[in-house]
């Protein structure tokens, strides 16, 4: 009897199944909103520099809209400029005021030609922001504009290097110390960082509690597969895990909503925090991985996890039908072999494992690479940046379902490629239409946002499959390092747009195209039971290729003998 079995024993995808991935999935909700927090809490309003403060008394005898031609030079596009103003008040403006009755060309025109031997200096006084669309952000709080505008990027990066680091740190105390700790101590770590980000008192320190916030995720999405896959039988593990990306998807959807109502960067930060503390206080009820705990020597803790789940879902009876001598019979192979001590190198020690983790690699940094150089930068659409973060988040929706059945029909592998190349495909295009045409423009990036969507949600159900239960921590958490590697380079490619407008596009797009046929070289892993040792990923890899191998020969022979007969 293997493992798979003993689950079907204890009652299948019953009830203690249903509570527990319930609960699991409640946390995953809220981790959009940490994610995508930078969009709100660090979106740019319109600025412009301040008056000079030695002038004040002059300058209070005009209008506001006086007061700002006199001080605030036009940029090209006719609106104040955003960084620079006259190192002295140009009163003389006050007769050549742009009118209503002037026409966008007349002002742009005035924009050059107005004053163009007049000194102009930076922002000395500060910045005036107009925050009719959001009452604070970290953006206007610690003036992150001009030439600190480059802080707003390195912020998210320095968030996704966090979710970096514990990728490489929490995936292998997992494995160690078992998946329900390490969940329970992401909860509480993710909770006491966001509450302390909400409240800090300058960017670096916002920075350093972010820092430890994408830590706590890390632990949180690497465990919580974990603790959700291993607890469910095969022929559930599509749906289960597929319900579980459609919670991150809805959550985008209810960070939307939450960054609507509450308009204070601090009020929202700690809104998307402070629901990790009740998620700490129920985490203590979640029953550790009984396959983590067999094939590390705690068979006993196993038995009596085995015989709970059998009890709550109503299978007393299967449940003392597994004794100790039963569960170590059925789990006697992968025991054996899970004798040694795995580490990270065992990732790359073998053939197929070596082929999985490196074209696995390519995919998880590809995915999440683009996927966050179009989800970290709403304002570029030009739309209502609630309105596109709602549409970026319901295109979830149909991507995940229609993925969800490629998967099961037509299998993970070609799901995978076709998923990135289409991405890639979609974010490429986009480079070609102009930037007026922005209905345009705005489809095919959420057509490509949609297609990343789907290529995550293969990647967080296929990585798993192809790793075995022995590493498969190690696995995940080298997996989630190259993606928020990823993750943390895309921000800083948008940097590139000052530069050469149309690089930051082509680099998003070509990325997946070329990752996609990476993807071909996986193993297909639908309808397999889930590997529980390195020697089964193995035996895996050398059946499908003794199994081509056997197929050749015999197309041969009968070639040859169709020669024979003619």
């Amino acid at each position: 009897m293997a493992f798979g079995e003993l689950l079907e024993q204890v009652g299948s995808m019953g009830r203690f199944q249903l509570v527990h991935v319930s609960l699991l999935c409640m946390p995953v909700l809220m981790m959009a909103s940490h994610n995508l927090l930078q969009n709100f809490v660090a979106s740019v309003p319109p600025h412009h520099c301040n008056g000079h403060a030695n002038l004040n008394l002059s300058l209070q005898a005009l209008s506001k809209e006086e007061a700002l031609r006199v001080t605030v030079p036009l940029d090209a596009e006719g609106k104040p400029a955003k960084c620079q103003r006259y190192a002295t008040p140009q009163w003389g403006l006050l007769r050549r005021n742009v009118t209503d009755q002037d026409t966008q060309e007349e002002a742009e025109e005035n924009a050059f030609t107005q004053s163009p031997d007049v000194e102009l200096q930076d922002c000395q006084d500060g910045w005036e922001y107009d925050m009719t669309a959001r009452s604070s952000t970290i953006i206007s709080e610690w003036d992150l504009v001009c030439d600190q505008r480059s802080l707003k990027q390195m912020g998210q990066t320095i968030y996704m290097g966090g979710v970096l680091i514990g990728a490489v740190i929490f995936g292998g105390l997992s494995d160690k110390f078992g998946r329900r700790y390490l969940v329970l101590f992401s909860y509480l770590m993710m909770a006491v960082s966001g509450t302390c980000a909400a409240f800090a008192t300058s960017f670096s320190v916002f920075c350093l509690f972010r820092f430890c916030c994408g830590m706590a995720l890390s632990g949180l999405v690497l465990n919580t597969l974990s603790l959700i896959l291993e607890w469910i039988p095969t022929r559930w593990r599509t749906i289960v895990g597929t319900g579980t990306g459609y919670c991150y998807t809805f959550g985008q959807l209810v960070f939307t909503l939450l960054a609507y109502y509450i308009r204070d960067w601090r009020w929202l930060t700690l809104a998307v925090s402070l629901p990790f503390y009740f998620f700490f206080i129920y985490s203590w009820w979640f029953q550790e991985s009984a396959r983590w705990l067999v094939l590390n020597r705690k068979s006993e803790q196993a038995v009596k996890n085995l015989r709970t789940v059998a009890r709550i879902n109503g299978r007393h009876a299967e449940g003392k039908k597994i004794t100790l001598e039963v569960l170590q019979e059925s789990m006697k192979k992968e025991m054996k072999c899970s004798e040694g001590t795995y580490t990270a190198i065992d990732l790359v020690r073998t053939p197929v494992m070596r082929a999985i983790t490196v074209c696995l690699s390519a995919v998880w940094f590809s995915t999440s690479f683009a996927y966050y150089g179009l989800a970290m930068d709403l304002q570029k659409f030009g739309v209502d940046i609630y309105l596109i973060q709602v549409i970026f988040g319901a295109v979830d929706i149909p991507a995940k379902v229609i993925i969800t059945v490629s998967m099961s029909v037509v299998g993970r592998r070609p799901s995978q490629c076709a998923a990135l190349i289409l991405a890639g495909l979609a974010i490429l295009a986009n480079i070609l239409v102009p930037y007026e045409k922005q209905t345009i423009r705005t489809t095919l990036a959420v057509l490509g946002k949609g297609c990343l969507a789907a290529s995550f949600n293969c990647c967080y159900l296929y990585t798993p499959e192809l790793y075995p239960t022995v590493i498969r921590q190690n696995g995940m958490g080298f997996a989630s390092m190259t993606a928020r590697l990823g993750a943390m380079v895309a921000p800083l490619v948008q940097l590139l747009e000052e530069v050469v407008p149309w690089l930051p596009g082509l680099i998003y797009g070509g990325v997946p195209v070329i990752s996609g046929f990476f993807a071909i070289f996986l193993p297909e892993t639908l309808a397999s039971p889930l590997p529980d040792t390195v020697q089964d990923v193995e035996d895996r890899g050398f059946r499908r290729r003794n199994t081509k191998e056997e197929q050749q020969p015999t197309e041969d022979t009968t070639n040859a003998h169709l020669k024979d007969a003619a």
